[in-house]
């Protein structure tokens, strides 16, 4: 009789442990979905959120100046297209990808010929301009540099420090998350040439039209990010002439930050 007492005991303490274990990886699961919930949807719905009435709030003080959207004047002319509108909002505003900036920030301010921004300075995290790619559905505020907590993180684009200002000779170049955190670059991959860019700054509003895609290449490749941009892992792509150049840079493959895609625009209309 002891025996079989002793055998029962043996028994609860062994279910006992089963169970325990159960809830540890059940709770755990929980705990991981929840994790995964909040990276790839509340991050973005707080972000968008920002990022719409960062937009909101700028065309509102611009339309109180009595600021036009648009300008006039030509540069190297000829009608750009409207660009097809399609794939839904593009999160409205760069994560799991390893949260780095496309390229190591500042990195060009040497080999890069500083310009003047087309308005005046301003602290990261207040936008001066707003990117517009019809093909996205995308409009998303640019404020000054490409600080994870203060810029992309709040679902803005970064524009990188040392490059050109929006409208002017030499390579405005910007950052966006790929992943989570409003994401404004989720779909940069679908760009091909010919597709409109509009940046609308206090004073106008400039076009761009997409010229290269870059598919891939390192993250510490700042020969895209330069005056006259131009792969210094891949030299194929890029530029030998300057202009004014607008330069959209994020991670790639999606939620990963392994190497960066790059998408080219030259200035076309102001």
């Amino acid at each position: 009789m002891p025996v079989v007492v002793q055998a029962r005991g043996r028994r609860r303490a062994g279910g006992r442990v089963l169970w325990a274990c159960a809830e540890t990886f059940v709770t755990c699961g929980v705990l991981v979905l929840l994790l995964v919930v909040h990276q790839l949807w509340w991050t973005n719905q707080q972000a968008r959120a920002e990022a719409r009435e960062q937009v909101s709030t700028l065309e509102r003080e611009w339309g109180e100046w009595g600021i036009s959207p648009s300008g006039g004047g030509e540069v190297g002319g000829g009608d750009v297209g409207s660009g097809d509108v399609g794939g839904g909002d593009a999160g409205s505003g760069v994560t799991v990808e390893g949260g780095e900036p496309a390229v190591v920030p500042g990195a060009s301010a040497s080999s890069a010929r500083p310009s003047s921004s087309s308005t005046p300075p301003a602290p990261d995290s207040r936008a001066f301009a707003i990117l517009r790619i019809p093909r996205l559905g995308l409009t998303v505020p640019v404020a000054r540099g490409v600080s994870k907590r203060s810029v992309l993180d709040k679902g803005y684009v970064g524009h990188y420090p040392g490059t050109a200002g929006p409208g002017l000779p030499g390579n405005f170049a910007l950052a966006g998350h790929r992943n989570t955190h409003g994401e404004p670059f989720r779909y940069v991959n679908r760009l091909r040439e010919g597709d409109r860019i509009t940046v609308r700054t206090r004073e106008r509003t400039f076009t761009y039209r997409v010229d290269q895609v870059l598919p891939q290449t390192a993250p510490r490749d700042v020969g895209v990010i330069q005056a006259v941009p131009r792969s210094l892992v891949k030299p194929s792509y890029g530029y030998s002439r300057p202009g004014s150049y607008l330069t959209l840079t994020t991670c790639t493959p999606e939620f990963s930050s392994a190497y960066r895609l790059v998408v080219w625009a030259k200035l076309v209309s102001w």
